[in-house]
């Protein structure tokens, strides 16, 4: 297949890119800036802002994988140019082009619009693409790790100095980035029953990972034991005030992240779970991570 994929310099999006390329598909990639280049590859000059380069990205193609979107953001304008106007914009782009099948990757947060920017933004992404008369599917997921990620990295570095700042008690689920990606070519490939189709997906433990044990967890990956600390919600939106003051616009834990950090169930719907016939995740967890720990180490990034 000839598939559109957008987000493919990013931690998933190039997972995606790179399975696509493994699978033989000829693989259209939106990218902002110059890419070295790539057998399977057409790298398209552009953002979500830009018309042109959306038409260009699209012409030809039978799918659209749509990865690219903000996870940080320093006001609701920010998520909405890239979460709710990046998709309008790339939806009219694929039905202008004739193209029906559209995989969305969406967030749990979703599921509570009301409690952050991003979750609302990223809910009216959602609504976008239900409303836009295409072969669609939309991908929910959870934490996502693997090596190459810097959303996890800081937890890792702190199971290695042996103490794990957590949010209030809760649970959540997570799933390795290869097995997301996987699940995404598949179901670009793939109409029938996945076919206007919302999912939440996880890394297959039933009822999530209590904040405590994912923190063991990510103290044996690294070789270390590790106290888990869960901090009040009043002390991460303090955390999240100072560090936009210290970092302005480049603060990493904002008062929006911290709000839905607290939340205490980030678990993926059973209901929704992708039927086994299509996709399962194959990398059991306690590898993966360990996994992850050994390339960190290998990029100099975990000591």
């Amino acid at each position: 297949m000839r598939i559109a994929l957008t987000g493919a310099t990013g931690f998933l999006g190039g997972a995606v890119l790179g399975q696509l390329i493994a699978g033989g598909h000829q693989v259209k990639a939106l990218t902002r800036r110059p890419q070295p280049e790539r057998a399977g590859v057409e790298w398209i000059a552009g953002d979500l802002a830009d018309v042109a380069a959306l038409e260009a990205l699209v012409a030809g193609t039978d799918a659209v994988i749509h990865v690219a979107g903000a996870v940080n953001a320093p006001d609701r304008d920010g998520f909405v140019a890239a979460n709710v106007t990046g998709t309008e914009a790339l939806l009219a782009a694929a039905a202008r082009a004739g193209i029906s099948r559209f995989v969305l990757v969406s967030s749990l947060s979703a599921r509570e619009p009301d409690l952050s920017d991003y979750g609302w933004s990223k809910h009216a992404g959602e609504k976008a693409v239900q409303a836009s008369g295409l072969d669609w599917t939309i991908v929910r997921p959870p934490a996502i790790y693997g090596p190459g990620d810097r959303e996890m990295l800081e937890m890792f570095r702190m199971a290695r100095r042996g103490l794990v700042l957590l949010p209030p008690e809760g649970r959540l689920s997570i799933i390795h980035v290869d097995d997301l990606a996987r699940l995404l070519v598949t179901l670009a490939a793939e109409g029938g029953a996945s076919r206007h189709r919302l999912y939440e997906v996880d890394d297959g433990l039933p009822g999530g990972w209590r904040h405590r044990d994912l923190a063991r967890a990510l103290g044996q990956a690294v070789g270390r034991r590790c106290v888990a600390l869960p901090l009040p919600g009043a002390a991460l939106m303090a955390g999240a005030r100072f560090d936009r003051m210290i970092r302005g616009q480049a603060a990493k834990l904002t008062p929006d992240r911290a709000r839905y950090f607290c939340h205490p169930d980030w678990v993926a719907d059973p209901a929704r779970a992708v039927a086994s016939s299509l996709w399962a995740p194959r990398i059991v967890t306690a590898q993966g991570l360990a996994d992850t720990a050994a390339a960190y180490r290998a990029k100099g990034w975990l000591r």
